[in-house]
């Protein structure tokens, strides 16, 4: 009976060891099937779940999702063109390595590319990847060499690969993001090939976008930090850029590239960074003939003179109602698109010509089926190919639709971006009713109840506009934010000179002064205390200033001063700023504090600014989709909140530059002395590598705890030469090994006691060494040094924990 029982439990133990192991792994001739639920895939962490997703009723794709989240966020799909039915179906692992999704009659719908005699087993690991391994942990195949519409941290996007929008029903888009025949990376459109970080200008051409035209190497890959760098040198990073963050990078079903983070909080994702800003700038998302505007949210219309050709799907676009032909005897006519354009399918450009002469190059083209006219510059683009089309108030052209003479389109057909949001109200106009000829007496009753109510609603209305007039609050310029997305710069404004009047009590604290202009203490309607900086100097046209400022309203990091808005009244140049309570790092490194309550900044403290500030450069040399170069970095323009972490200001005030390349509108030497580099009193170009050289110096200073100017031996020694010195000299003591390296003491400030961490001094006197080079190309780039500095201080941090065990 013992016995029995023995043999019993060792089956039963069996067994129960054998369904554990099925959760992990799947053996060749097992499968997972549609009826049991529990037949599913678990990452070793539970990160991510493999199995059958059901999309419909009774219809289920073999995919991979995340375990926890709100909802159920689907990363890879075997069988989404072919689901199967809810009966019957399975994936099987062939002892041959081949897994295979078969539906309830045994038909093979999706199956990989392995035909091995040596497969072991198939496995979900924990970045999400499904493998079919071999013998020795060799990797037959993997899910990662073969993405849907979603690419992972780590994952690789080759040439041989691709991530494929899907829209709600998984019904393949249009869009895709992979390599184009010239090795840059691309979204597709089904028609024309455009990389996604083409300006809405139609003079920036893939040229001036600084991309990598001879590279021969396809490779992308998003790294755990949330950083994605391509063999182009297309780089990005979310906004929350650092370890422990679940992220995904989707194609979305809108032809938007987004990038994704989790939020363990909530389970639920939000936008860290998007390829587009605005969802209507995405090409083609209306189809051929079709135009994007913005009402309540993002919505498609035809050109006038078209007709939607399905209304259920638009990405099919609309079709002409008229027939424009070459024929010579037809007359033709153009229709004004206020605000309006067709972005990126020009089939010309002309610079400064008349309108006129704009009209007749398009009449005298009969492929020519509309122009695009810029009154600013004069402008001229013909166009054959109506797709793309946006209608926004950020477009400062307008197009010229071409029309036969004879054809009837109406005025309210031209598509218009709406206001922020549609404002219902009560339709007050008089509806005749059979009644009139003698009907119910309580229609006359409700009717009169009805115009009183219009009234009181009218008279409400003019009142709150009344309200609102008077106290400035109408917000110029500003467009609905599309639904779904709000994205962190949605608090950008235009604010009136009265209104900033009101809050600094006219100018009334200065707190700053600098090259750029006075800074004033100011406090908003909502109690939100401000800097309020005026500016000197600024010679920019009113279009060309909003649009910096409007580019420097959209950056947001936490080592920069955030910009709320901006002031632009008459001669007045006003930035509306984020006030830092510990005001700029000079008066606390160097002891010049007005307010006489001298701070001295402890060694962990000026490690913590120093990876503060290389990270707000980092954002602004590689994130922003327009580059930034700051251009006069030093104590001065970096300030310290309650906490002393740094904040970087007067960044974007320079003019913005094209990504990786030189600007020769940059002219006037900018910077002050002691931080300018060398390439701005030469010809050399000037790229980012200027705001390395300046934070070398600012590290040399943090360390000394002076300026470097105070270096001199004798009063007659330029700064310049004090620098080179100074860098002479470390450079030579860095090469010293033992004993010998009590220089480093020697050099640090003394106020310290020589209380500093002597690994991460050594490693910022390198830094410093290293960026001040006088050859920009062998200075490091600010991702470098903050991947340096963060190293550093993580091995500072493990040293000191097994000191302290």
């Amino acid at each position: 009976m013992d016995t029995h029982f023995t043999h019993l439990f060792l089956l039963t133990l069996i067994h129960l060891l054998l369904c554990i192991w099925a959760h992990e792994f799947l053996l060749p001739g097992s499968f997972l099937s549609v009826e049991d639920g529990s037949d599913l895939l678990h990452s070793p962490n539970g990160a991510f779940t493999c199995g059958f997703n059901n999309i419909s009723h009774n219809s289920f794709v073999f995919s991979i999702w995340f375990t926890n989240t709100d909802e159920k966020t689907v990363v890879w799909s075997a069988n989404h063109l072919h689901p199967v039915y809810s009966w019957g179906s399975k994936v099987m692992l062939d002892t041959d390595g081949r897994m295979v999704v078969k539906d309830y009659n045994g038909q093979v719908v999706w199956k990989n590319d392995v035909n091995s005699s040596n497969a072991v087993q198939a496995q979900l690991l924990d970045t999400g990847n499904l493998v079919v391994k071999g013998q020795g942990d060799i990797i037959l195949w993997q899910s990662f060499d073969s993405p849907t519409d979603t690419l992972l941290p780590n994952q690789n996007i080759t040439a041989a690969t691709k991530l494929v929008t899907a829209n709600r029903l998984f019904v393949p888009a249009n869009y895709s993001f992979h390599f184009d025949g010239e090795h840059l990376f691309t979204p597709f459109d089904g028609q024309k090939y455009i990389s996604f970080i083409c300006s809405p200008n139609p003079d920036v051409d893939i040229c001036a976008k600084q991309r990598k035209l001879s590279n021969t190497t396809t490779i992308g890959v998003l790294d755990s930090w949330g950083y994605f760098l391509g063999s182009d040198h297309l780089t990005f990073k979310a906004n929350d850029w650092g370890l422990g963050v679940m992220r995904r990078l989707t194609m979305d079903y809108d032809g938007n590239l987004r990038l994704y983070s989790l939020s363990e909080a909530n389970r639920k994702w939000s936008v860290t960074w998007m390829a587009f800003r605005r969802t209507c700038f995405v090409r083609g998302l209306c189809g051929m003939n079709g135009i994007c505007v913005y009402k309540s949210r993002p919505t498609c219309a035809c050109a006038p003179g078209h007709e939607i050709i399905d209304p259920t799907d638009w990405s099919k676009g609309c079709k002409p109602t008229f027939n424009l032909t070459c024929d010579d005897g037809q007359i033709m006519k153009f229709l004004k698109l206020p605000a309006t354009d067709f972005l990126g399918y020009d089939r010309s450009k002309h610079k400064f010509v008349s309108f006129v002469v704009c009209q007749r190059i398009c009449l005298s083209d009969c492929r020519c089926k509309a122009f695009s006219y810029w009154e600013g510059d004069g402008g001229c683009y013909p166009m054959s190919s109506f797709l793309g089309g946006v209608a926004s108030p950020e477009i400062p052209g307008s197009i010229y639709l071409k029309l036969p003479v004879t054809s009837q389109v109406l005025g309210s057909s031209i598509p218009v971006s709406g206001p922020s949001e549609l404002i219902y109200s009560p339709n007050c106009s008089g509806n005749k009713s059979k009644s009139s000829q003698g009907g119910s007496p309580y229609l006359y009753f409700y009717g009169f109840l009805s115009v009183i109510f219009c009234v009181e609603v009218i008279f409400v209305a003019l009142g709150y506009w009344f309200i609102l007039r008077r106290e400035g609050m109408q917000l110029i310029g500003v467009r609905p934010a599309e639904v779904g997305y709000q994205m962190i710069t949605n608090h950008f404004r235009r604010y009136t000179y009265k209104e900033l009047q009101r809050a600094t009590q006219n100018f009334k604290d200065q707190i700053g002064r600098g090259a750029s202009g006075l800074v004033y203490k100011g406090v908003l309607k909502d109690k939100r205390e401000v800097a309020v900086k005026r500016l000197a100097d600024i010679n920019q046209g009113e279009e060309e200033f909003q649009h910096e400022l409007g580019v420097i309203g959209r950056i947001y990091h936490m080592n920069l001063v955030r910009v709320w808005g901006f002031c632009s009244d008459g001669p007045h140049r006003i930035l509306i700023l984020e006030y830092v309570e510990n005001g700029s790092m000079d008066k606390t490194l160097f002891g010049s504090n007005s307010k006489g309550s001298h701070i001295l900044l402890e060694w962990s403290q000026r490690y913590k600014i120093a990876i503060g500030v290389a990270k707000g450069l980092a954002y602004l040399h590689h994130e922003c989709l327009e580059w930034v170069i700051h251009c006069d970095l030093k104590p001065e323009n970096i300030l310290l909140d309650e906490t002393f972490e740094p904040k970087i200001t007067d960044f974007g005030l320079a003019k913005l530059l094209n990504r990786g390349g030189s600007n020769k509108n940059l002219s006037r030497i900018r910077g002050t002395r002691g931080y300018i580099a060398p390439e701005w009193v030469s010809s050399a170009p000037i790229t980012a590598k200027v705001d390395v050289y300046s934070f070398g110096v600012v590290l040399l200073e943090l360390l000394k705890g002076a300026r470097v100017s105070d270096w001199a031996s004798d009063a007659d020694e330029e700064v310049e030469m004090v620098l080179q010195r100074v860098i002479r000299m470390l450079a030579e003591n860095l090469m010293l090994e033992g004993s010998e390296q009590l220089w480093i003491t020697d050099f640090i400030d003394s106020r310290l006691n020589s209380q500093f961490n002597n690994v991460q001094a050594r490693t910022m006197v390198k830094l410093a060494v290293s960026c001040v080079e006088e050859d920009s190309r062998k200075r490091p780039t600010m991702e470098n040094v903050v991947q340096m500095l963060l190293s550093v201080d993580e091995f500072s941090g493990i040293m000191q924990q097994y000191s302290i065990s």
